[in-house]
């Protein structure tokens, strides 16, 4: 019988270095259900990371595994390039009942290869075919993925490399406890103002580009939510300047932020919408679904081995139909209340919780140095202290990741399903983690004076 360290040892001789989550969360997997993973050990830990927002519902989901059972049961292939079949067919027409009426009247849908960042891909080959333009516009701080134009797109520079598809301009997005614009009180936005004078300024050294992709709720870059009034007027510059809007939705799609997709809080709606991760109730599965305008290519232009995941089309589903039937989106609403009112009374508590954000439950906590400000008095991102937190958290039985500047915002992502229960049980286990870490640098702090 191995142990954890056994595996986790065998996983450091043998995976790429690039390896990331088993260097901040060492932990072999042996059993998992709902919010709970059970180590080869038998110890159990609360997962507030699920798959990066994959699993929606959670780990093995009764709904899901009982649709894997049926599907093998039925006899369905398992695998049909992009094939047609009963449940592909059902899934797409579900698929589009979850949109705006007008956006899927007139919609077409790609299958993609078969994470969210192939889709992404495909949303650029998209835009660039039925424009005949080649520059992208993409956001600070933003995430779309690692593959080559993907990674292009994105905004954090530490995983990029010399030779990424040029021509990409990064213009800033919201974020109002960091305002991109220099301003300490963010409560007008001069983002799309700056986005609407490079675009229009012949000077501006900005062609026009042959798309903008944003999230609406940005993930890696720290649980920040784009403002309604920003994504309108970037609607609006779009439209006057003829630039299709790509919305990557692939970690807020079916339901993460308490809506079915995280546009509806704004009533803005895109060209072209990326989706991923919930959409395969944990299985690999992409999909692009845009205007149909913009459906130019030619038979063959686009294709993917495992565009055809006919297995994940069935989870998705199952997945999709427990969110309806069960009111898993008033849950959601619910839940994000009470963990930012707990989270809340967390950063009363604890000076170095500088901001508590997100939407429905995709929630950020950002962790800062109060003692380093920036240059117009913000105080800056406590990497160090948030990687404390994290490694705090872990010991205590809850799996958490960072993102954002500096690495210095504890994101929670967990299942939609979850309890008020287990909202506190989680809270509580942050709370032990703060002051823990407090407690141990008032320590070092009195070593250093002594």
């Amino acid at each position: 019988m191995h142990t954890s360290q056994d595996y986790l040892t065998r996983q450091a001789e043998t995976e790429s270095n690039a390896r990331t989550y088993p260097r901040k969360l060492p932990v072999a997997i042996r059993r998992a259900e709902g919010l709970y993973v059970t180590d080869a050990d038998g110890r159990v830990f609360m997962d507030c990371l699920c798959g990066a927002g994959t699993l929606a519902l959670g780990h093995n989901h009764p709904a899901v595994v009982a649709a894997i059972r049926e599907h093998l049961d039925e006899g369905y292939p398992l695998h049909t390039l992009d094939l047609t079949t009963p449940v592909k067919h059902r899934f797409v027409e579900e698929l589009f009942s979850t949109l705006p009426s007008h956006f899927a009247a007139n919609a077409r849908i790609q299958f993609c290869s078969p994470s969210g960042a192939d889709a992404v891909e495909a949303a650029i080959k998209l835009v660039k075919t039925a424009t005949g333009r080649s520059g992208m516009i993409s956001f600070q701080g933003g995430y779309h993925g690692q593959t080559h134009g993907a990674l292009a797109l994105m905004g954090n520079l530490g995983p990029k490399v010399p030779g990424l598809m040029p021509e990409v301009q990064f213009h800033p997005y919201p974020y109002a406890y960091r305002c991109p614009m220099g301003h300490v009180d963010c409560g007008g936005c001069d983002c799309s103002a700056y986005t609407r004078q490079a675009l229009s300024d012949p000077e501006g050294g900005v062609a026009r580009p042959a798309g903008m992709i944003l999230e609406v709720v940005q993930g890696e870059g720290g649980a920040i939510p784009a403002p309604a009034s920003w994504l309108g007027q970037i609607r609006s510059i779009a439209n006057e300047r003829q630039i299709p809007l790509i919305f990557d939705e692939v970690q807020t799609g079916w339901g993460r932020t308490g809506t079915m997709y995280a546009f509806e809080h704004s009533g803005v709606v895109p060209d072209v919408l990326v989706l991923s991760k919930a959409i395969g109730g944990g299985l690999p599965l992409a999909v692009i679904v845009y205007r149909e305008e913009l459906d130019v290519w030619k038979p063959g232009a686009h294709a993917g081995t495992f565009r055809g995941n006919q297995l994940a089309m069935s989870t998705g589903l199952a997945t999709l139909d427990f969110i309806r039937e069960h009111d898993v989106l008033g849950n959601v609403a619910a839940m994000s209340e009470r963990f930012q009112e707990r989270l809340r009374d967390l950063q009363e508590r604890f000076g170095f919780i500088g901001d508590v954000r997100g939407r429905g439950l995709m929630l950020g906590m950002e962790i800062v140095d109060r003692e380093q400000p920036d240059a117009i008095g913000r105080p800056t991102g406590h990497g160090s202290l948030a990687r404390e937190l994290q490694a705090a958290c872990f010991a205590d039985g809850l799996i958490v990741e960072l993102g954002g500047r500096h690495g210095a915002v504890m994101r929670l992502l967990p299942p939609l399903t979850i309890t008020a229960v287990q909202v506190d049980a989680v809270c509580d286990v942050i709370g032990r983690a703060c002051r823990t870490v407090q407690a141990a640098r008032q320590e070092r702090d009195l070593l250093v004076h002594v």
